[in-house]
């Protein structure tokens, strides 16, 4: 842990906590997310653009309204604008932690699984004591709120990115037994064709903003061509079977 130097008196530096805080529904925070956020004086959480966080939705019911916000705006699009946004985000929570108060970052689902957080615990973990709670990722949440198994025995689960290219999807759903592809939004059209040209269309399953009040869930082969949001993903499964 680090120490800042104020006014000539040491001052322990404050704990960077990356908390997971899962794919939507409130309850599905885990109870030590949950103890690390309202002891926080101070919570950082990633804007995309002009919206609402959706990480900060996901906890507002539990914050106690005295607590310094930081808000994370990355710009649509990405590219640099994100980088930039990151680096000044870190810079101000350096200064909190430097002030001795814990900063906790909100992140959907898992910190560490394509989350957010990861871009701030790059530039601040060497400096600062660090603790990472895992949160229920929308990998899990999916296959759970469609109410088939994900895998069993020696299966092998594949993550796919939807942005990768046809023939890296096709070859490695090769591979897998079964497998999830994330961050559908535009791409959703062409991962659909993809699908039904493999013959995998009749074993996938669409699940759009899952544990949330406006949840979709149906097979692939009923859904429309429009393309998707961000918060959506395809649950494959190649096996004929499952576990009973």
């Amino acid at each position: 842990m680090g120490i800042a130097i104020a006014v000539g008196v040491q001052v322990m530096a404050g704990r960077l906590l990356g908390l997971g805080v899962g794919p939507g529904d409130p309850e599905l925070l885990t109870l030590k997310a949950l103890r690390l956020l309202k002891a926080a004086p101070v919570i950082a959480f990633p804007c995309l653009g002009d919206s609402p966080s959706f990480a900060r939705a996901i906890v507002s019911d539990y914050l106690s309204g005295d607590q310094r916000e930081i808000a994370i705006n990355v710009p649509l699009g990405g590219h640099g604008g994100t980088d930039a946004a990151y680096t000044s985000a870190a810079a101000e929570i350096a200064t909190a932690l430097d002030g001795g108060d814990d900063v906790a970052v909100l992140c959907e689902g898992d910190a560490f699984l394509y989350g957010s957080f990861m871009y701030l615990w790059s530039r601040l973990s060497d400096r600062y004591g660090c603790e990472i709670v895992p949160g229920v990722s929308s990998l899990l949440a999916g296959p759970a709120r469609l109410a088939r198994p994900l895998a069993a025995g020696n299966d092998i689960v594949t993550i796919l990115p939807a942005p990768l290219d046809d023939a890296v999807l096709a070859a490695r759903l090769a591979d897998a037994d079964s497998a999830v592809i994330m961050k559908l939004g535009r791409h959703l059209p062409r991962i659909h064709r993809l699908l039904a040209r493999l013959g995998l269309e009749g074993r996938s399953h669409y699940i759009e903003r899952a544990t949330l009040p406006n949840e979709i869930c149906q097979p692939l082969n009923a859904l429309g061509p429009a393309p998707a949001p961000y918060f959506s993903m395809i649950v494959v499964g190649r096996r004929e079977d499952a576990p009973r």
